[in-house]
């Protein structure tokens, strides 16, 4: 059954799922509060609308994919947002990476409106947004996360249930922790093997088949051995996404001594130069250092 999608959100990952389910067979239009992204996306042949009320007007599903928690409590909560003018019945899946009090609060005050909500953070590029190849977390009534089962299945082959609302933001905060400090200390590590003098092929040739493998290594090192720091995560999400996890920790009252030194190394890539840039740029500022220090 073809559905009537509204994406606010239309970043790298907004418009990968938006192009996905169009290509799927369903009715998507998508909105974006920067206007340039709108005719740009526009211009490329996807359907915008120039405001929530238009994006929403006959739409029976909304997904929301925004960059932090302001965003997404603008875009549900705001006089002109998404539970103002959502259809009562709709069902809203929030795809962003954010805190789990601002996803109870915009949930709460959607269902107090009648709308199925749906807690469901994603993992992966806007490459694998776009191939329908995420993994997905999901929150929520089982009612409302079978309801959006089909849709899900369309973005992602992989996808668990954690429970109420909020839970999906925790799990995906928790695992951003890890892989925003796998990232870093392999980035470390890697440096200093090639500053004490192996090639950095043969590096990556054995540490890929190795103990301390991850997956960002495998799937980030390859492109960082040929200069490519195109982002698939934006450095300054990374830095976002641990700041998320420190606060996390803060309010539940457990030390998070280690995802605050990565957050302030993240920090201090910012601050280096590397805004825009792929989290496994990391790895060039350890370079850059190593030159500095050898020069």
């Amino acid at each position: 059954m073809n559905e009537r999608i509204a994406v606010l959100g239309m970043g790298q990952m907004g418009s990968g799922m938006a192009a996905r389910l169009s290509e799927a067979g369903h009715d998507v239009v998508g909105y974006d509060v920067n206007a340039r992204t709108g005719a740009d996306l526009a211009a490329r042949g996807m359907t915008m609308a120039r405001s929530i009320a238009a994006a929403l007007k006959d739409r029976a599903v909304v997904l929301t994919s925004l960059p932090d928690p302001a965003a997404v409590r603008a875009a549900w909560l705001g006089d002109d947002g998404l539970i103002a003018h959502a259809a009562a019945g709709s069902l809203c899946i929030e795809l962003s990476t954010i805190d789990p009090g601002t996803m109870r609060e915009v949930g709460t005050a959607a269902a107090a409106r009648g709308l199925d909500v749906v807690d469901c953070p994603v993992s992966g590029s806007p490459a694998e947004a776009r191939q329908g190849k995420l993994v997905l977390i999901a929150g929520g009534t089982r009612a409302a996360v079978d309801r959006a089962g089909p849709i899900l299945s369309l973005l992602g082959d992989t996808w668990r249930y954690t429970g109420d609302v909020g839970t999906a933001k925790v799990v995906k905060i928790v695992n951003n922790m890890m892989s925003m400090g796998n990232v870093l200390i392999a980035s470390e590590a890697f440096a200093l093997g090639v500053a004490a003098g192996v090639e950095p092929e043969t590096l990556y040739d054995v540490l890929s088949v190795s103990g301390g493998r991850s997956h960002h290594f495998t799937k980030r090192f390859p492109n960082a051995l040929k200069g490519n720091f195109d982002p698939g995560f934006k450095m300054e999400l990374g830095e976002k996404d641990l700041a998320l996890g420190v606060e996390l920790g803060r309010t539940t009252k457990l030390p998070t001594p280690a995802a605050s030194m990565v957050r302030e190394l993240y920090a201090l890539a910012l601050a280096e130069g590397y805004r825009g840039r792929d989290i496994v740029s990391l790895l060039a500022m350890y370079q850059a250092w190593s030159r500095r220090g050898n020069g």
